[in-house]
């Protein structure tokens, strides 16, 4: 072996080492195979050599004051025998166990972004980002218990809305990390995490109302004080009953006159058609088209659609006395004023693009009221024949 010997090394003898011109060797006899390697410059790195199956391997231990000598000693007798062996000098660190950051990154890369549209991106991101990597992305996947996830929704139950859907989120990603092998089968965390009960908030436009917005929606129009494209979009959002990404988002290529129908590309629900109503007709005709710009609700860019109508909305609703009203109250309202006018909730389903029967349930009670007014009327007609005094 290469190099120069002495009879142990120690402490005391490897601080006396020194060389001169070139870095050299020194094997301990006492234990062969391991030795220290001085530099001229003073710095001495303690190493490993020996001959297994395969042939020599060679190995670091570590600089010497880093490790003592002793230490690198043990370490010494631990790599020779490895290499004799014929397995690697020294073992594989064990992989780094996933924490609920990495689970939230491949969440978000794998499932999200492949299943969810675009638009819901910046939802989840946000969910993630604001609420559970804060709280628990440092911890294990595995290690992570229900009191914790159960603290996390204690910790937002001033907003229970964005803490129930955080916990919702969480209880995917746990599901979803078992399915990808990355934890053993177990009881889902967020699985007893009792949610906290929402009020679901009902705004709806009445008639009067309706009216004051669009005596608003002509003012603004003729002042100049809202684009003209944004007063478009309320009012589709008013005769349609759309949601608000479903008319930013309208194509020209999507109005079809011959059908007299909106086709819907990006719908929450998948695609689906609009009636092209009259009242929807009129306001398509007061549309100046952009040339070269597909969409019909133009933006300030060239080739882009729209991206401020909730600042549009603001204003119009404040100018009308409306400050209470949401844009999505239009969607709403609009479902109301069809039960009002006799439609039942399946028809309502559809104009809407429910998918479930339970999302348009919502609106029973109001048409139990449409029930109750309608009662009331034939009532009141048939009691007038039949409750008179002169009826004998």
């Amino acid at each position: 072996m290469p190099g120069k010997h002495v009879n142990k090394l120690t402490k005391r003898t490897v601080d006396v080492l020194r060389v001169e011109g070139k870095d050299a060797i020194f094997w301990d006899r006492d234990l062969p195979g391991f030795g220290v390697r001085v530099y001229p410059t003073g710095r001495k790195v303690y190493v490993v050599q020996s001959r297994g199956p395969t042939g020599p391997k060679r190995a670091t231990i570590g600089r010497h004051g880093a490790v003592s000598a002793d230490q690198a000693r043990k370490q010494a007798t631990v790599i020779i025998d490895r290499i004799k062996r014929g397995e690697t000098p020294a073992p594989r660190p064990p992989p780094r166990e996933l924490t609920v950051a990495d689970l939230a990154e491949r969440y978000l890369r794998v499932h999200v972004q492949v299943n969810c549209r675009r638009s819901s991106w910046a939802v989840y991101r946000r969910i993630v980002s604001h609420y559970i990597v804060p709280e628990l992305g440092e911890c294990a996947i595995a290690a992570v218990k229900r009191a914790q996830v159960a603290a996390l929704h204690y910790r937002h139950r001033d907003k229970p809305s964005q803490a129930n859907r955080a916990v919702e989120v969480l209880a995917k990603m746990f599901r979803l990390a078992e399915a990808w092998g990355l934890t053993p089968p177990r009881k889902n965390p967020c699985r007893s995490v009792r949610r906290y009960k929402v009020r679901r908030r009902e705004r709806f436009l009445t008639p009067e109302e309706y009216r004051r917005l669009g005596r608003v929606l002509v003012a603004a129009q003729a002042d100049g004080s809202a684009r003209p494209g944004g007063i478009a979009a309320v009012r589709l959002l008013l005769l349609t009953g759309c949601r608000r990404n479903e008319i930013v988002t309208l194509r020209w290529d999507d109005v079809d006159c011959t059908a007299r129908e909106l086709r819907l590309r990006d719908s929450k629900t998948g695609a689906r058609s609009v009636p092209l109503t009259p009242a929807v007709q009129a306001v398509l005709d007061g549309i100046v088209r952009v040339p070269g710009n597909p969409w019909v609700i133009a933006g300030r860019k060239p080739g882009a659609h729209l991206v401020g109508i909730n600042y549009i909305w603001t204003d119009v609703r404040t100018r009308a006395g409306l400050e209470d009203v949401r844009i999505h109250d239009l969607r709403h309202s609009y479902a109301s004023r069809a039960l009002a006018l006799g439609e039942g909730l399946p028809m309502i389903g559809k104009l809407l693009g429910h998918t479930q029967v339970a999302t348009t349930a919502r609106y029973a009670h109001l048409a139990r009221e449409t029930e109750k007014a309608s009662a009331a009327k034939v009532g009141g007609s048939i009691g007038a024949d039949i409750l008179r005094r002169d009826a004998a």
